[in-house]
C-alpha cells in the first residue's frame, strides 16, 4: 500500500507512508507488536529474532518516516530509537573514536553542553561555533564529525546546509544534521548533502505530546551499521506502543504543520508592532536575518517563535496571563506552548526570553490571547 512516489503531495504521503500491502480482514495499520522473542526454529536467517534487534512496529515507522525524509528514493534507512537524545548520542558515539574532532553548534539543543562533556572524557576534542553565518566553517579543519542543528533552539538562527555540507565532505568530514524543529515537511538534510537526519520525534513529528521518540536516517549503509550497532549494544530501542503511537501521528503531520506554520507566522506578524518586545525571531518573516537562507533550504518554516520581553517578571506574567498556551517545555504540539527559557540556565539567552511554539488553535484565537495577555501583563 505504502508509494514512494515524488509525484504525491505531502498531505497524501503522510497519510499513507510506511502502511503495509492490504490483507483482507487485517486492519489498514496493524496494532503494536509486544514481543520479547519470536519463533525461531532452525537457523535465525529471518527479519524477526529477538526484540532488542527489530520489531514489526518498528519497521513500519521507519519505513513511514524514510518515506518522508527521503521520498522516491529506496537508499534510505531509518532507525527509531527511544528518544531524541537516544538518537543524537547513536551518531556521535558509533562514529567518533578517541583523538577525532567534532564541531558543534554552541547555540543548539541545550543538552549538548552535557553530550559535549562526555564526548571529551573519551578524549574526543571539542570545537563549537554559533549556528548563524554558517560560522562552523571556521572550526572544521581536522574535524570527524560535523553537527548541525537548523533551525537552532532556542534561537532559531539558521544555516546554509548545502555550503557546510560540501566544505565538510571536502575534508573527510561527515556531516549530520538536527531536523527535529524543522521535521521532514520543512527540510531534508540528506538532500542537501548531510549523511545523516536526527531529530527527535517528541515534538511536532508526532505532535501530541504522549511520546518520547527519535530517529536516525541515512542513505549510507556502512555508516547506518554502526549505528544500528550501537543501539544494539545499549538497548536505546523504542516500546511498541510509542511506534506504534508516532505511526498513527504521522498521518496528521502535514495537517498540523500547515496550521501551526500559518499560527507562527500570524503570530510573529502580530508580535511585531509590540514595543516591549525586542528580539523577535522567526525564519518565515521576510525580514528575519534567517530567512534568505531558510526560503532556499526549507518548505515550512516551523511552528516556533522566539522573542524576548523586558525582565524575568513581565515574561512570567506574560506566561500566567495566558489562557489557550500551557507553560510547558518542548515544544511541536497541537496545543500551545511557551516558556521562558531562561529558567533552566544553559542558554544564552536573555532573562525574558520566550520560546514560544504555536499549536493548531485558531489562528485569530491564539493571536487574540496573546495581545490581550501581553497588555494584561504590561508594568
Amino acid at each position: 500500500m505504502s508509494d514512494k512516489s515524488t509525484d504525491f503531495g505531502d498531505g497524501t504521503r503522510a497519510v499513507r507512508a510506511g502502511l503495509p500491502e492490504p490483507v483482507k480482514y487485517e486492519p489498514t495499520l496493524p496494532g503494536p507488536v509486544f514481543a520479547a522473542h519470536f519463533h525461531l526454529p532452525g537457523e535465525p536467517t529471518g527479519p524477526y529474532t529477538y526484540g532488542r534487534d527489530e520489531n514489526p512496529t518498528w519497521t513500519l515507522l521507519e519505513r513511514a518516516i524514510g518515506e518522508l525524509e527521503a521520498p522516491g528514493r529506496d537508499d534510505v534507512e531509518t532507525l527509531v530509537f527511544p528518544s531524541g537524545m537516544a538518537a543524537i548520542s547513536a551518531v556521535l558515539f558509533s562514529q567518533v573514536r578517541t583523538g577525532d574532532v567534532v564541531v558543534l553548534p554552541n547555540d543548539g539543543y541545550q543538552a549538548l553542553p552535557l553530550v559535549r562533556r562526555q564526548l571529551e572524557e573519551y578524549g574526543i576534542e571539542v570545537r563549537t561555533a554559533p549556528t548563524g553565518g554558517d560560522a562552523q566553517l571556521e572550526v572544521l579543519d581536522g574535524a570527524s564529525l560535523l553537527w548541525i542543528e537548523t533551525p537552532s533552539n532556542p534561537g532559531l538562527d539558521v544555516c546554509d546546509v548545502r555550503r557546510l555540507a560540501e566544505e565538510a565532505h571536502a575534508r573527510g568530514c561527515l556531516v549530520a544534521v538536527d531536523n527535529t524543529l524543522a521535521t521532514p515537511l520543512g527540510q531534508r538534510p540528506l538532500d542537501l548533502g548531510a549523511d545523516f537526519a536526527v531529530a527527535s520525534g517528541t515534538k511536532q513529528l508526532t505532535g501530541h505530546g504522549d511520546v518520547l521518540l527519535g530517529y536516525v536516517a541515512s542513505r549510507n549503509a556502512a555508516l547506518m551499521a554502526s549505528v544500528r550497532r550501537w543501539r544494539k549494544i545499549v538497548g536505546a530501542i523504542a516500546g511498541p506502543m510509542e511506534a506504534w503511537l508516532a505511526h498513527r501521528s504521522l498521518a496528521t503531520l502535514q495537517l498540523r504543520a500547515d496550521r501551526q506554520n500559518a499560527n507562527a507566522l500570524a503570530l510573529a506578524e502580530a508580535l511585531r508592532g509590540r514595543p516591549e518586545v525586542t528580539g523577535l525571531r522567526y525564519p518565515g518573516l521576510a525580514d528575519d536575518p534567517s530567512h534568505e537562507i531558510a526560503s532556499r533550504q526549507m518548505r515550512r518554516f516551523g511552528c516556533v517563535v522566539s522573542f524576548s520581553l523586558p525582565t524575568r517578571a513581565h515574561a512570567d506574567r506574560f506566561l500566567e496571563a495566558l489562557r489557550l498556551v500551557d507553560d510547558a517545555t518542548s515544544f511541536g504540539g497541537v496545543r500551545s506552548t511557551a516558556e521562558r527559557r531562561g529558567r533552566w540556565g544553559g542558554d544564552a539567552v536573555a532573562e525574558g526570553f520566550v520560546r514560544f511554539s504555536c499549536g493548531a488553535e485558531d489562528t485569530d484565537d491564539l493571536v487574540a490571547d496573546v495581545l490581550r495577555a501581553l497588555d494584561e501583563s504590561a508594568d
